[in-house]
């Protein structure tokens, strides 16, 4: 089933699931790391951090520009897109923790981004 077969409200649902995630994720590594630095080494790789900021940001930029086609209200997709660029930001930075803070502020905001999307598709 292709992405744009998906209704944008499921989408965005989605979209805020995956963000979720990426929280727990940044989270529990944080935590992990501070309990067991053994398992920093698998969830701490900095490929988990940049494939699954990637794929958030790819979906989120889909639902986001939906949203605009269908309910025509672009502020959604502007407060999404501030965290889609504090998200791609994050990428660029070193693995020394900071990353995890911008990245975690990203999500926030996209998360809001997609909350607005939904409210303004119903």
């Amino acid at each position: 089933m292709s992405l744009l077969a998906i209704p944008s409200n499921r989408l965005d649902r989605y979209a805020i699931g995956l963000s979720g995630l990426c929280l727990v994720h940044c989270l529990a590594t944080s935590v992990m790391l501070a309990l067991v630095s053994a398992a920093g080494g698998i969830l701490g790789a900095p490929i988990i951090h940049e494939v699954g900021l990637g794929l958030a940001m790819i979906m989120g930029a889909i639902a986001l520009g939906r949203g605009i086609l269908e309910h025509g209200y672009s502020m959604p997709s502007a407060v999404g897109g501030l965290g889609l660029g504090v998200m791609a930001g994050a990428l660029t930075m070193p693995h020394d923790g900071t990353e995890a803070i911008y990245t975690v502020l990203g999500v926030g905001i996209l998360a809001l981004g997609h909350r607005l999307n939904f409210i303004a598709a119903e």
